[in-house]
């Protein structure tokens, strides 16, 4: 949702992140190869597993390892039982963030993530 990604983006930049935000798993795809292909590739991505009426992390994140097999990619949601959140590894996921989360939450998650 629009409002998610609105306030993520302005938690991460004040963490002091570079951020840029799609609508959707396709769109993110999308973005990450076009970034890849430029010469700017993304550090990490964060992605929600569960997207009304779109491409979510699970399905995004299949498409993604294709274009890079070592992807930095955290996976979100606030549905804690889903069996990705639980064995996100198993799916290509480096981490996992659960909603609602905190500023702190999200710098402690990406500070891991970029220190595998």
């Amino acid at each position: 949702e629009e409002y998610i990604r609105e306030l993520t983006g302005a938690i991460l930049e004040e963490l002091g992140y570079t951020v840029e935000s799609v609508e959707n798993g396709t769109e993110a795809v999308n973005l990450f190869r076009k970034r890849k292909e430029e010469g700017t590739p993304f550090a990490m991505v964060i992605l929600d597993l569960t997207i009304p009426g779109g491409v979510g992390g699970k399905e995004a994140i299949e498409k993604l390892l294709m274009i890079d097999p070592d992807i930095k990619a955290i996976v979100s949601s606030g549905y804690s039982t889903d069996p990705i959140m639980a064995n996100y590894r198993d799916y290509g996921f480096s981490a996992v963030l659960v909603k609602p989360y905190r500023p702190q939450d999200i710098s402690k998650v990406l500070l891991e993530v970029l220190t595998l």
